[in-house]
């Protein structure tokens, strides 16, 4: 079943529950692009392109200030949302250029999942993301898979997973799962396990056990 594009355009990132508020910058990639995510102290969440617009020094080495994020180099700092530089610490006087920002890009949050869209344009956030997941189901684990993206989702309809929308849904070792794909790189996926079984369970370490044989059984397959 193919995904509808205004579904296939949202990437699932990192679990919303990883970034907490004016305080962690955490790493990311959806096709390839390098990101920083982030919550400003006003719990906005955040995904930027990492890299300051001074020297390309990673957002990620840097520090959230209330609803700001600084520069690990020099401190330059943007605000969130706009991206708009605010501050310059070696020139307190001085007014920020205009025409420095960070590159922003769309987020949403969704199904316990901060969804990202590359587009340069503002995207309508589609209700299908809520659904992603079940409400009430648990977080299992993001397995790291080294092959594309394309191969991990052949993989998990060979085990009878189902497309609906933008997850998989199915059983992985025998316990109900959703499975969010995320196309980081090139030859590079993440797969975002989610599940109806308690944590702790016997189903839920059933399911730990089934996504590490997973991520063999992709990685095995000839890459081309």
């Amino acid at each position: 079943m193919n995904t509808p594009q205004h579904t296939a355009a949202w990437h699932p990132v990192a679990r919303s529950a990883d970034l907490r508020p004016g305080a962690n910058i955490v790493a990311g990639f959806a096709q390839a692009q390098e990101l920083a995510l982030w919550r400003a102290a006003d719990g906005t969440a955040q995904a930027w392109e990492n890299r300051c617009s001074h020297r390309s020094v990673r957002f990620t080495l840097g520090q959230v200030i209330d609803n700001r994020l600084a520069c690990a180099y020099h401190g330059w700092q943007y605000e969130a949302g706009s991206g708009q530089c605010t501050s310059i610490p070696a020139h307190p006087a001085m007014q920020a250029p205009r025409n420095v920002c960070a590159k922003t890009f769309g987020t949403a949050e969704a199904a316990g999942m901060l969804w990202v869209n590359l587009s340069p344009e503002a995207a309508p956030v589609p209700d299908e993301l809520r659904d992603a997941v079940p409400t009430g189901w648990h977080f299992c684990r993001t397995l790291t898979v080294r092959a594309p993206a394309q191969a991990a989702r052949e993989a998990l309809e060979s085990h009878g997973m189902a497309r609906v929308s933008s997850s998989w849904r199915g059983r992985i070792g025998g316990t109900e799962t959703v499975a969010l794909v995320l196309d980081a790189q090139p030859r590079l996926a993440f797969i975002h396990l989610w599940t109806e079984a308690a944590p702790g369970s016997a189903a839920m370490k059933a399911l730990h056990a089934a996504a590490r044989q997973l991520r063999t059984e992709i990685e095995a397959l000839p890459q081309g």
